[in-house]
């Protein structure tokens, strides 16, 4: 793996985009300038776990439903955030479906 602007090996990097979601996905979109790879699962990380972030909010206002929607959505992000990590620690450009298109593109 390439270092990258801070010094960071860019898998440590690329992991540390998800730690806390959506914020240190922009975080990282703001300071990392070289790694390309790194920007990309900065932005990934951004484009899902902002969504979940806003899907999660909208489900709250359902009665009864909402809640449990809304706790179902919670596991699968916790899931994907751990494989999210994963994928990044390991070097690879995974791309969830629909977001990874978006982080892509917004490149």
């Amino acid at each position: 793996m390439a270092k990258t602007s801070l010094g960071i090996d860019e898998n440590v990097e690329a992991l540390l985009s998800y730690l806390l979601g959506w914020i240190t996905g922009i975080i990282f979109l703001l300071i990392e300038k070289e790694s390309r790879f790194v920007r990309f699962h900065a932005m990934q990380s951004v484009v899902v776990f902002l969504s979940i972030t806003v899907l999660q909010l909208l489900l709250s206002f359902l009665p009864f439903l909402g809640g449990i929607f809304s706790s179902l959505l919670g596991i699968l992000a916790f899931i994907l955030w751990i494989v999210l990590m994963i994928k990044a620690y390991q070097g690879e450009y995974y791309k969830v479906p629909i977001a990874g298109d978006l982080a892509e593109s917004y490149l």
